[in-house]
C-alpha cells in the first residue's frame, strides 16, 4: 500500500525546498509501512491560473537544475529507506501543464484553461485531444523521456534505468481518449510511448497511468484492448467518489454507501480485465473528503476512513488469495503541510499539499495530523506483511 507524492521533488528541491520537511515526512511514511510513492516528473509551464509552480521544463527542452537536483534527492533518500517510485511523465490535465503545455509550445494557440471564463472543460477536452496527432508534440514528449531516463542520480551515482528506487515508469497521470475521433491517434500514441520506455529501460516495469474505462470512455473493452500490449506490464485504475458525482456532501450518509456500492463494482470490473490478461491491476489513485467537504484539520474523516476500509479489506483479501489486486496508492500523503483552511486557495510560494494547485487545499489530503486514518493505513499495511 503507498501514496500519492506528486509534489515530493518540488520539496526535495535544494533551493525551493523544504528538505527537513520531506526527511520528516519519509520517516512517517516509512513508519506506516509506505514503501510506494506515485511521483510527477514535471511540470511544463507554469504560466497559466492554478498551475504548479515552479515548473520543470518552464520551456520546451528547458529544464530547472533545482527541481532536478531535487528529484535525485528524492530517490536517493527513498532508496536509503527501501521505497520505490511511480513515476508520471506528462499530465492529461491542465494543473501541472502537461499535454496542452507541449501544444501552445507548439504553435496551437492560446490552452482553453477550464477555469477561465471564457472556456469550459469540452473546450479544454478539444484542445487537449489535439496532442495525440501533434507530431512536433509528440516528438518533444518522447526527448523528455529519453532525457529522464538518461539521467545520472547526482547523489547515488546510479543512472535512472539502472536504479530499482523506480518502480515503474508511468507514460501520463490519467491519459484519455475524449472522442470518437481520438480512438486511432490515442491508440498510435500510447504504443509509441510505451515502446520508447521499453526501449530505453526493458528492465523496469512499465503502467499507462489510466482512471480504467473512465480513461476510455466509459468502455470497459476499450480499456482491456489498450492494455493487451505486452509491454504494458501492469494495469491502474483510479476512483474519485466525489468527481464521478457517487458522493455528496449535502446527503452523506447515503451517498458514502452509494459510493462504496460503486466503488466495489468497479474495481471487480478491472479487477476481471486484469485476470484475464495475465496482469496485476494497481488502484493508483482514491480519495475522499472529510466530512462537509470541511477543509479543517480537525473536520471528521470517519467517512473517508469507511471509504479506505473497504479497499484496505479488498487489498488484503487479494493478497490472502493470491489474486489480481496488487496494490493501493491513496491520494494523498500531505504530511506536515501547512494549508489555508479558510479560502482553500493555493498561491505561489504557499505549502505543497497532496490536493492539486486548482483544487481546495486539503480537500482529498492526509495529513500527519490524521492519526486515525493513518493508524489504518499502518494496521492493514501490517497485516499484509504478514
Amino acid at each position: 500500500m503507498g501514496a500519492n507524492y506528486w509534489y515530493g521533488p518540488l520539496i526535495a528541491a535544494r533551493n525551493i525546498g523544504d528538505r527537513e520537511r520531506l526527511l520528516r515526512e519519509l520517516d512517517l511514511m516509512d513508519s506506516l509501512g509506505i514503501d510506494n510513492l506515485r511521483i510527477l516528473v514535471g511540470a511544463e509551464g507554469g504560466n497559466e491560473d492554478f498551475q504548479v509552480k515552479p515548473a520543470l521544463q518552464p520551456k520546451q527542452g528547458e529544464y530547472n537544475e533545482d527541481l532536478l537536483d531535487g528529484l535525485d534527492f528524492l530517490l536517493a533518500e527513498m532508496a536509503k529507506r527501501k521505497m520505490y517510485a511511480v513515476l508520471y511523465l506528462n499530465n492529461n490535465w491542465i494543473w501541472s501543464g502537461g499535454m496542452s503545455a507541449y501544444l501552445s509550445w507548439n504553435g496551437y494557440g492560446e490552452v482553453a484553461n477550464p477555469f477561465l471564463e471564457k472556456y469550459s472543460w469540452p473546450d479544454y477536452f478539444n484542445y487537449t485531444q489535439q496532442f495525440h496527432t501533434c507530431t512536433p508534440c509528440r516528438e518533444a514528449f518522447q526527448n523528455h523521456i529519453r532525457f529522464i531516463l538518461g539521467r545520472t542520480n547526482s547523489y547515488n551515482g546510479k543512472k535512472y534505468t539502472e536504479d530499482n528506487t523506480v518502480m515503474s515508469w508511468q507514460v501520463a497521470n490519467e491519459p484519455r481518449i475524449f472522442t470518437e475521433e481520438d480512438r486511432g491517434p490515442f491508440k498510435e500514441w500510447l504504443n509509441e510511448v510505451v515502446g520508447l520506455l521499453e526501449e530505453l529501460d526493458p528492465n523496469t516495469l512499465i503502467s499507462t497511468g489510466a482512471e480504467g474505462k473512465a480513461s476510455y470512455l466509459q468502455e470497459i473493452e476499450t480499456y482491456k484492448m489498450l492494455h493487451e500490449n505486452p509491454d504494458i506490464d501492469y494495469l491502474t485504475m483510479h476512483m474519485w467518489p466525489k468527481n464521478w458525482q457517487w458522493y455528496s456532501s449535502e446527503n452523506e450518509e447515503e451517498t458514502l454507501k452509494n459510493s462504496v456500492i460503486k466503488a466495489k463494482d468497479y474495481i471487480q470490473e478491472h479487477i476481471q480485465v486484469a485476470q484475464e490478461l495475465n496482469k496485476p491491476v494497481v488502484i493508483s489513485e482514491f480519495g475522499f473528503p472529510r466530512e462537509k467537504e470541511s477543509l479543517s484539520k480537525n473536520a471528521s474523516v470517519v467517512n473517508r476512513n469507511t471509504f479506505y476500509s473497504v479497499l484496505f479489506e479488498m487489498i488484503e483479501k487479494s493478497a490472502d488469495e493470491k489474486g489480481s489486486l496488487a496494490g493501493l496508492n491513496f491520494w494523498g500523503f500531505a504530511g506536515f503541510a501547512e494549508t489555508n483552511e479558510k479560502s482553500g486557495k493555493w498561491e505561489k510560494g504557499d505549502d505543497f499539499s497532496a490536493d492539486p494547485p486548482q483544487e481546495p487545499q486539503g480537500l482529498n489530503s492526509v495529513f500527519a495530523s490524521d492519526t486515525s486514518t493513518l493508524n489504518l493505513i499502518k494496521k492493514s499495511n501490517d497485516a499484509l506483511q504478514n
